[in-house]
């Protein structure tokens, strides 16, 4: 399998995004979005893929996060599907529940080139401080449609905005570091349709 590395430059009138990542890291990331807690968020989630990250966002935060959160996922989606290439020799498959103190999240993944998510938590979720619980769906959906991957997140319980968040952004990380994991017994591509 290659060198699983990508990079990208991303500019709109509302935010300018530069991210690259290395599916087969250590989990090492340099973050700055501006939005310290989204900082925290993607920190940890490179830690717990083990996928080494860096991103540096300029965006509209004056306005709100959204932009920012958003736009990020959109770049990060896009840049683990060129990492992934065609997918050969991946595991393609994971899934991962994260307990956060009185919290428990899950997270079913297929790198199946179809997006699709699903995100099931109650309407009435708290959220973080300064950090909208909707932007936690936000960001997961822009990463699953430009990722083109099948994502399930399901939120089973939780009462703190703040362990909400990270449960999930952990959960995320894991299943796919499973995904992407290189399968010694997969030979080309894990897909009946020998494409994916």
């Amino acid at each position: 399998m290659s060198d699983r590395r990508a990079s990208q430059n991303r500019q709109t009138a509302e935010t300018k995004i530069s991210l690259s990542l290395n599916l087969d890291g250590e989990g090492k990331s340099n973050i700055n979005t501006g939005v310290p807690f989204f900082d925290h968020m993607l920190t940890l989630f490179s830690r717990h893929s083990a996928i080494d990250l860096e991103v540096k966002v300029d965006g509209d935060v004056e306005v709100d996060y959204h932009h920012t959160v958003e736009d990020t996922g959109i770049v990060l989606g896009e840049c683990l599907k060129e990492a992934l290439g065609d997918k050969a020799g991946i595991r393609r498959y994971g899934h991962a529940y994260i307990p956060m103190d009185e919290t428990l999240s899950r997270t079913v993944i297929d790198l199946s080139n179809r997006p699709h998510l699903e995100f099931n938590a109650p309407a009435n979720t708290p959220s973080a401080q300064n950090f909208p619980f909707t932007y936690v769906e936000e960001f997961c959906r822009a990463v699953t449609a430009n990722l083109r991957a099948n994502v399930h997140i399901e939120l089973l319980y939780g009462r703190d905005g703040h362990h909400i968040a990270e449960s999930i952004f952990k959960s995320l990380a894991r299943a796919l570091r499973v995904a992407i994991e290189k399968d010694p017994r997969q030979v080309g591509i894990p897909s009946t349709k020998e494409v994916l």
